[in-house]
């Protein structure tokens, strides 16, 4: 029996009947069981440094074949903090890092096609505006919150983007929303900052909020589901494909947000 699918009336104590609404609530686990095996996979979560050179050493000579790229990494509502490269930080590890690695690959990526890109996005994009004249926030007031939801609406436009331009290689690229989840992520938003947070807000966070490990389930899922095979420029919120926000869809900014991108990071615009 499929455990998400049981009324908590059934369930023998509270507890467990919390914690299988809020599984539920979350999406449920991905139902696929493929398997990968013979396949490499990329995961980002290095941003800076030594791991930031890495990855780009690695997309220079690692494996011959790469099949899925899961771009990862974030961060959120930090301080006005800047890149080593200077870019605004939610900017550069949000959106300019993922692009520009999986520009790098996308050589290997068609070679090994059918193969995968998947980039974790947030539903805080329906709240973001791409703002052309400042998009490195170099003057205007900073604010953390539109930071964010600035950069988690470019991946959802750099996904339809490179979509389009991925028509007929067998490579497929799909935006997700994985939920709100346990994790540092938050760490700069001051949730669980003071007492009244921790405890009168803690039991409804509790309830609410995923653990990392459902949280994967949507970027797994999108990895290795066969009926997800061509499916590709999507946005997907849990297991359920979904409209993302307006300006999501608008083909002009994808566009024009693409050549932007490339001549910030340094890549011959095409």
């Amino acid at each position: 029996m499929n455990r998400y699918l049981v009324p908590v009336s059934v369930l023998g104590t509270a507890v467990g009947g919390a914690v299988l609404l809020r599984d539920y609530v979350a999406g449920g686990a991905c139902p696929s069981k493929a398997t990968l095996q013979g396949k490499t996979v990329i995961i980002t979560g290095a941003n800076t440094g030594i791991g930031r050179e890495t990855a780009l050493e690695l997309a220079r000579r690692e494996e011959e074949k790469v099949h899925v790229l899961i771009n990862n990494a974030a961060v959120m509502r930090c301080p006005h903090w800047t890149t080593e490269d200077g870019f605004e930080m939610q900017l550069g590890v949000n959106h300019l890092g993922h692009f520009l690695l999986t520009n790098l690959l996308l050589d290997k990526l068609k070679a090994s096609a059918p193969s995968r890109i998947i980039n974790l996005s947030s539903l805080a994009h329906v709240a973001g505006h791409i703002d052309f004249d400042d998009l490195n926030w170099e003057k205007r007031k900073y604010n953390t919150k539109a930071a964010y939801c600035q950069s988690k609406l470019a991946i959802v436009l750099f996904t339809r983007e490179l979509s389009r331009r991925l028509q007929g290689t067998g490579v497929t690229v799909n935006a997700l929303h994985p939920g709100v989840a346990r994790t540092e992520l938050g760490r700069h938003t001051g949730m669980h900052s003071s007492a009244f947070s921790s405890f009168t807000l803690g039991p409804i966070f509790w309830l609410l909020v995923k653990s990392p490990q459902l949280a994967a389930q949507t970027s797994t899922y999108l990895a290795v589901a066969e009926d997800l095979e061509g499916v590709s420029g999507k946005y997907f919120d849990g297991l359920r494909e979904k409209a993302p926000a307006p300006e999501a869809e608008d083909d002009e900014v994808a566009r024009r947000l693409w050549a932007e991108s490339a001549r910030l990071v340094g890549l011959k615009v095409s």
